[in-house]
């Protein structure tokens, strides 16, 4: 175990075998479970700017999601069913949690959809943070072809040989591109993010997550055919850049029952980088209530 300080932010970070992956991830605060699940290119490290203010009233655990950050790189298992199952075993198996809180963020949102679909019970609260449901009955996960890397990404060899090299150029695009609030990912944040994604390994594996997408439709739209969300949940997109909008919003009331929140105004797509202090408020009033 090792501790990262920087400011006001003090994690500890772990690892632990769950079946073929090592798995990194973090911990702070103490109280009931709150799982928080990040997204692409990204790592735990996105949830940095709430985690010292969630972690006064929760125990926070942020994963590194399989294959990326500093959890290990399996050759395959990027459907959403897998990703989420290898959280479960780490929540329920190794750190022998009964019941959790849980947010994601971009490819942390389906994964949180799964987690909390595949595992009764486990999920009492569920927060989405700019992200739909693949396989909600809309067909527009990727925003009509909007967010145009989805496709790019789903086709085989092309990106890697066209990334491979050049880590710093592409993801520096969507860093820069998809946000709106310009100052809110620095140098040094995205620094480090490229510390792990600049691994040809990383490369294969996050591409992995997009060439997984039709067998997380079909497993979600099969799980969708007798069965929606029970637990209380919250959807905000952002509303601005390549925010989504109303549209996590919308998909989420597809596949769940009670669903509250809507669209952050001056933010784009890193919600909880851009307006951590809105997203703290949110978060704590909805997960306390």
């Amino acid at each position: 175990m090792s501790v990262t300080q920087m400011e006001n932010l003090q994690v500890e970070h772990h690892c632990a075998t769950v079946g073929d992956s090592r798995v990194h991830f973090v911990t702070a605060g103490q109280g009931p479970a709150l799982v928080l699940l990040h997204g692409w290119p990204q790592t735990w490290y996105s949830w940095r700017k709430v985690i010292p203010a969630l972690s006064q009233r929760f125990k926070v655990i942020a994963p590194d999601l399989r294959g990326l950050g500093d959890s290990s790189r399996p050759r395959d298992g990027f459907d959403m069913k897998r990703v989420s199952g290898e959280v479960a075993e780490l929540l329920t198996g190794v750190l022998g949690l009964k019941e959790i809180y849980l947010a994601g963020h971009d490819w942390g949102g389906p994964a949180a959809f799964a987690l909390a679909a595949f595992n009764p019970g486990l999920v009492r609260k569920l927060v989405m943070l700019d992200a739909a449901v693949p396989g909600d009955g809309s067909g527009t996960y990727n925003q009509n072809g909007r967010r145009w890397h989805h496709a790019f990404h789903q086709v085989m060899d092309l990106p890697e040989a066209l990334i491979a090299g050049r880590e710093d150029i592409y993801y520096r695009y969507f860093f820069k591109q998809f946000g709106f609030v310009q100052d809110a990912i620095s140098e040094e944040d995205i620094a480090e993010y490229l510390r792990t994604y600049r691994d040809i390994g990383t490369l294969r594996t996050g591409l992995g997550y997009y060439r997984a997408v039709p067998q997380t439709v079909r497993d979600n739209e099969a799980w969708l055919r007798e069965n929606r969300l029970q637990m209380p949940v919250l959807a905000y997109g952002g509303g601005e850049a390549f925010g989504r909008g109303e549209e996590g919003f919308t998909s989420l009331q597809r596949v769940a029952t009670d669903v509250k929140g809507g669209v952050i105004a001056n933010c784009g797509h890193w919600v909880q980088e851009e307006r951590p202090d809105f997203v703290v408020q949110e978060m704590v009033s909805f997960l306390g209530s």
